[in-house]
Protein backbone atom coordinates (compact mmCIF):
# COMPACT_ATOMS: atom_id res chain seq x y z
CA UNK A 1 0.00 0.00 0.00
CA UNK A 2 2.71 2.00 0.50
CA UNK A 3 4.73 1.19 -2.25
CA UNK A 4 1.52 2.57 -4.62
CA UNK A 5 1.05 6.18 -2.30
CA UNK A 6 4.93 6.35 -3.80
CA UNK A 7 4.05 5.76 -7.34
CA UNK A 8 1.04 8.65 -6.48
CA UNK A 9 3.40 11.00 -5.19
CA UNK A 10 6.01 10.70 -8.21
CA UNK A 11 3.39 11.05 -10.28
CA UNK A 12 1.54 14.23 -8.05
CA UNK A 13 5.35 15.76 -8.20
CA UNK A 14 5.31 15.35 -11.93
CA UNK A 15 2.22 17.18 -12.24
CA UNK A 16 3.85 20.27 -10.47
CA UNK A 17 7.23 19.99 -12.08
CA UNK A 18 4.89 20.12 -15.69
CA UNK A 19 3.00 22.98 -14.65
CA UNK A 20 6.13 25.39 -13.65
CA UNK A 21 7.77 24.11 -17.04
CA UNK A 22 4.32 25.07 -18.66
CA UNK A 23 3.99 28.46 -17.16
CA UNK A 24 7.38 29.68 -16.26
CA UNK A 25 10.27 29.17 -18.15
CA UNK A 26 12.44 31.56 -15.89
CA UNK A 27 11.37 29.84 -13.00
CA UNK A 28 12.27 26.02 -14.10
CA UNK A 29 15.83 27.39 -14.88
CA UNK A 30 16.05 28.79 -11.71
CA UNK A 31 14.76 25.88 -10.01
CA UNK A 32 17.21 23.31 -11.87
CA UNK A 33 20.19 25.65 -10.46
CA UNK A 34 19.06 24.60 -6.80
CA UNK A 35 20.26 21.21 -4.85
CA UNK A 36 18.65 18.20 -5.47
CA UNK A 37 17.33 17.85 -2.36
CA UNK A 38 15.26 21.33 -2.28
CA UNK A 39 14.06 21.32 -6.22
CA UNK A 40 10.97 18.85 -5.68
CA UNK A 41 9.52 20.66 -2.99
CA UNK A 42 10.18 23.84 -5.21
CA UNK A 43 8.44 22.61 -7.47
CA UNK A 44 5.40 21.67 -5.53
CA UNK A 45 5.15 25.11 -3.89
CA UNK A 46 5.09 26.13 -7.28
CA UNK A 47 2.26 24.25 -9.04
CA UNK A 48 -0.08 24.91 -6.10
CA UNK A 49 0.46 28.68 -6.44
CA UNK A 50 0.22 28.74 -10.11
CA UNK A 51 -3.11 26.91 -9.67
CA UNK A 52 -4.44 29.34 -7.36
CA UNK A 53 -3.66 31.63 -9.45
CA UNK A 54 -5.04 30.15 -12.65
CA UNK A 55 -8.44 30.35 -10.48
CA UNK A 56 -8.46 34.24 -10.45
CA UNK A 57 -6.83 35.27 -13.50
CA UNK A 58 -7.93 32.90 -16.08
CA UNK A 59 -11.25 30.64 -15.46
CA UNK A 60 -13.89 33.56 -16.55
CA UNK A 61 -16.44 31.44 -17.40
CA UNK A 62 -16.28 29.49 -13.79
CA UNK A 63 -17.40 30.68 -10.13
CA UNK A 64 -13.96 31.34 -9.07
CA UNK A 65 -14.93 32.19 -5.64
CA UNK A 66 -16.38 28.62 -5.14
CA UNK A 67 -13.20 27.12 -7.15
CA UNK A 68 -10.91 29.20 -4.90
CA UNK A 69 -12.94 27.98 -1.82
CA UNK A 70 -12.63 24.29 -2.47
CA UNK A 71 -9.26 25.21 -3.45
CA UNK A 72 -8.56 25.87 0.25
CA UNK A 73 -11.06 23.43 1.67
CA UNK A 74 -9.00 20.91 0.10
CA UNK A 75 -5.47 22.16 0.92
CA UNK A 76 -6.63 21.99 4.40
CA UNK A 77 -7.90 18.89 4.32
CA UNK A 78 -4.89 17.57 2.92
CA UNK A 79 -2.60 18.51 5.02
CA UNK A 80 -4.39 17.16 7.56
CA UNK A 81 -4.92 13.87 6.00
CA UNK A 82 -1.15 13.68 3.84
CA UNK A 83 -3.01 12.83 0.94
CA UNK A 84 -5.18 14.65 -2.07
CA UNK A 85 -6.68 13.18 -5.14
CA UNK A 86 -5.51 16.30 -6.73
CA UNK A 87 -2.13 15.25 -7.84
CA UNK A 88 -0.47 19.29 -7.45
CA UNK A 89 -2.53 19.52 -3.82
CA UNK A 90 -1.12 16.10 -2.69
CA UNK A 91 2.52 17.47 -4.14
CA UNK A 92 2.10 20.17 -1.89
CA UNK A 93 0.91 18.74 1.28
CA UNK A 94 3.65 16.48 1.01
CA UNK A 95 6.17 19.51 0.72
CA UNK A 96 4.19 21.42 3.48
CA UNK A 97 3.94 18.46 5.56
CA UNK A 98 7.57 17.28 5.11
CA UNK A 99 9.06 21.08 6.28
CA UNK A 100 6.38 21.85 8.34
CA UNK A 101 5.62 24.80 6.30
CA UNK A 102 3.11 27.55 8.88
CA UNK A 103 -0.67 27.57 7.35
CA UNK A 104 -0.42 31.02 8.06
CA UNK A 105 1.45 31.22 4.68
CA UNK A 106 -0.93 29.57 2.77
CA UNK A 107 -3.75 31.25 4.32
CA UNK A 108 -2.31 34.41 3.77
CA UNK A 109 -1.71 33.71 0.08
CA UNK A 110 -5.06 32.67 -0.43
CA UNK A 111 -6.64 35.63 1.17
CA UNK A 112 -4.45 37.72 -1.12
CA UNK A 113 -6.41 35.63 -4.24
CA UNK A 114 -9.66 35.90 -3.43
CA UNK A 115 -9.07 39.49 -2.64
CA UNK A 116 -8.70 39.14 -6.68
CA UNK A 117 -12.09 38.56 -6.66
CA UNK A 118 -14.03 41.25 -5.03
CA UNK A 119 -11.32 44.16 -5.47
CA UNK A 120 -9.95 46.50 -8.58
CA UNK A 121 -7.77 48.93 -6.92
CA UNK A 122 -5.83 48.96 -3.45
CA UNK A 123 -5.47 51.34 -0.72
CA UNK A 124 -2.02 52.12 0.99
CA UNK A 125 -3.08 49.36 3.65
CA UNK A 126 -4.46 46.42 1.66
CA UNK A 127 -1.52 47.20 -1.21
CA UNK A 128 0.73 45.89 1.67
CA UNK A 129 -1.11 43.19 2.97
CA UNK A 130 -1.80 42.09 -0.86
CA UNK A 131 2.48 41.54 -1.27
CA UNK A 132 2.62 40.49 2.29
CA UNK A 133 0.26 36.89 1.24
CA UNK A 134 0.52 37.41 -2.66
CA UNK A 135 4.52 37.56 -2.70
CA UNK A 136 5.94 37.50 0.48
CA UNK A 137 4.14 34.26 1.66
CA UNK A 138 5.18 32.67 -0.96
CA UNK A 139 8.79 33.32 -0.84
CA UNK A 140 8.59 32.07 3.13
CA UNK A 141 7.21 28.92 1.95
CA UNK A 142 10.51 28.29 0.12
CA UNK A 143 12.19 29.70 3.09
CA UNK A 144 10.89 26.71 5.19
CA UNK A 145 12.60 24.37 2.47
CA UNK A 146 15.45 25.96 2.40
CA UNK A 147 16.33 26.26 5.79
CA UNK A 148 15.33 22.54 6.56
CA UNK A 149 13.34 23.35 9.84
CA UNK A 150 15.99 25.12 11.53
CA UNK A 151 14.01 27.77 13.66
CA UNK A 152 16.97 30.15 13.89
CA UNK A 153 17.92 30.43 10.20
CA UNK A 154 14.37 30.77 9.13
CA UNK A 155 14.20 34.10 11.61
CA UNK A 156 17.34 35.05 10.85
CA UNK A 157 16.50 35.10 7.01
CA UNK A 158 13.04 36.11 6.77
CA UNK A 159 12.84 39.78 6.64
CA UNK A 160 15.51 39.65 3.11
CA UNK A 161 12.90 36.80 1.75
CA UNK A 162 10.10 39.41 1.91
CA UNK A 163 12.10 42.09 0.29
CA UNK A 164 12.92 39.75 -2.36
CA UNK A 165 9.30 38.82 -2.55
CA UNK A 166 7.85 42.10 -2.93
CA UNK A 167 10.38 43.38 -4.73
CA UNK A 168 9.39 40.94 -7.69
CA UNK A 169 5.98 40.97 -7.20
CA UNK A 170 6.34 45.12 -7.86
CA UNK A 171 7.95 44.85 -10.82
CA UNK A 172 5.39 41.83 -11.95
CA UNK A 173 2.60 44.89 -11.45
CA UNK A 174 4.85 46.94 -13.69
CA UNK A 175 5.17 44.43 -15.99
CA UNK A 176 1.34 43.68 -16.00
CA UNK A 177 -0.10 47.40 -15.85
CA UNK A 178 -1.37 47.15 -18.72
CA UNK A 179 -2.97 43.63 -18.94
CA UNK A 180 -4.48 43.80 -15.44
CA UNK A 181 -5.98 47.62 -15.99
CA UNK A 182 -7.01 46.68 -19.52
CA UNK A 183 -8.22 42.90 -19.03
CA UNK A 184 -8.67 42.47 -15.38
CA UNK A 185 -9.44 45.61 -14.60
CA UNK A 186 -7.03 45.64 -11.27
CA UNK A 187 -5.03 48.48 -10.51
CA UNK A 188 -2.36 47.44 -7.78
CA UNK A 189 -0.53 50.56 -6.90
CA UNK A 190 -2.25 52.65 -4.38
CA UNK A 191 -4.41 55.51 -4.87
CA UNK A 192 -3.41 55.58 -8.62
CA UNK A 193 -5.17 57.14 -11.07
CA UNK A 194 -3.86 55.06 -14.29
CA UNK A 195 -4.87 58.05 -16.85
CA UNK A 196 -2.64 60.02 -14.88
CA UNK A 197 0.48 57.71 -14.47
CA UNK A 198 3.42 59.09 -15.43
CA UNK A 199 7.60 58.88 -15.33
CA UNK A 200 6.81 60.39 -12.23
CA UNK A 201 5.11 58.04 -10.16
CA UNK A 202 6.88 54.86 -12.37
CA UNK A 203 10.12 56.27 -10.77
CA UNK A 204 9.23 56.41 -7.11
CA UNK A 205 7.80 52.71 -7.34
CA UNK A 206 11.14 52.00 -8.97
CA UNK A 207 13.15 53.54 -5.77
CA UNK A 208 10.88 51.17 -3.32
CA UNK A 209 12.09 48.13 -5.52
CA UNK A 210 15.99 49.34 -5.65
CA UNK A 211 15.73 49.00 -1.95
CA UNK A 212 13.99 46.12 -1.31
CA UNK A 213 16.36 44.65 -4.12
CA UNK A 214 19.77 45.93 -2.07
CA UNK A 215 18.15 44.25 0.92
CA UNK A 216 17.18 41.09 -0.26
CA UNK A 217 20.74 40.66 -1.41
CA UNK A 218 22.06 40.79 1.95
CA UNK A 219 19.87 37.72 2.03
CA UNK A 220 20.83 35.71 -1.11
CA UNK A 221 24.48 35.49 0.88
CA UNK A 222 23.48 33.96 3.86
CA UNK A 223 21.54 31.37 2.02
CA UNK A 224 22.77 27.93 2.05
CA UNK A 225 25.22 27.20 -0.69
CA UNK A 226 22.94 24.49 -1.95
CA UNK A 227 20.07 27.17 -2.38
CA UNK A 228 21.92 29.98 -3.19
CA UNK A 229 22.64 30.13 -7.32
CA UNK A 230 18.98 28.84 -7.73
CA UNK A 231 17.71 31.79 -6.22
CA UNK A 232 20.40 34.36 -7.43
CA UNK A 233 18.73 33.57 -10.63
CA UNK A 234 15.96 34.27 -10.08
CA UNK A 235 17.49 38.02 -8.51
CA UNK A 236 19.20 38.92 -11.48
CA UNK A 237 16.15 37.49 -13.71
CA UNK A 238 14.00 39.90 -11.72
CA UNK A 239 17.14 42.97 -12.17
CA UNK A 240 17.31 42.50 -16.06
CA UNK A 241 13.61 42.35 -16.30
CA UNK A 242 13.35 45.70 -14.08
CA UNK A 243 16.48 47.53 -15.58
CA UNK A 244 14.21 46.64 -19.03
CA UNK A 245 11.01 48.56 -17.63
CA UNK A 246 13.42 51.80 -15.55
CA UNK A 247 14.55 52.29 -19.25
CA UNK A 248 10.64 52.17 -20.71
CA UNK A 249 8.59 55.29 -20.60
CA UNK A 250 5.34 55.33 -18.45
CA UNK A 251 3.11 55.72 -21.62
CA UNK A 252 4.80 52.42 -22.47
CA UNK A 253 4.03 50.59 -19.93
CA UNK A 254 0.38 51.58 -19.66
CA UNK A 255 0.16 49.71 -23.44
CA UNK A 256 2.18 47.18 -23.27
CA UNK A 257 3.45 44.41 -21.39
CA UNK A 258 6.96 44.36 -20.82
CA UNK A 259 8.62 40.63 -22.00
CA UNK A 260 12.12 39.31 -21.82
CA UNK A 261 12.79 36.47 -24.74
CA UNK A 262 13.77 33.00 -24.24
CA UNK A 263 17.39 33.89 -25.93
CA UNK A 264 17.36 36.40 -23.16
CA UNK A 265 16.90 34.29 -20.59
CA UNK A 266 19.22 31.60 -21.44
CA UNK A 267 21.50 34.61 -21.41
CA UNK A 268 20.88 35.85 -18.20
CA UNK A 269 21.18 32.31 -16.96
CA UNK A 270 24.68 31.70 -18.39
CA UNK A 271 25.67 35.35 -17.17
CA UNK A 272 24.31 34.88 -13.60
CA UNK A 273 26.32 31.83 -13.54
CA UNK A 274 29.59 33.53 -14.11
CA UNK A 275 28.71 36.62 -11.52
CA UNK A 276 28.20 33.29 -9.06
CA UNK A 277 31.26 31.95 -9.42
CA UNK A 278 33.46 35.18 -9.28
CA UNK A 279 31.37 36.88 -6.40
CA UNK A 280 30.30 33.48 -4.32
Amino acid sequence: MKEQKNIFDLVSLECSKQTTKAYSTSFSLAIRLLNKEYRNAIYSIYGFVRLADEIVDTFHNYDKKKLLNQLRNSTKESIKEKISLNPIINSFQNTVNRYNIDWMLIDSFLKSMEYDLDHTKCTTDSYKEYIKGSAEAVGLMCLYVFTTNKATKYKDLKPYAESLGSAFQKINFLRDLSDDYNHLHRVYFPNLDISKFDNVQKKSIEKDIEKEFIHALVGIKLLDKKAQKGVYLAFRYYVSLFNKIKNLDASYILKNRVRISNFKKIMILIFSQFLFKLKY
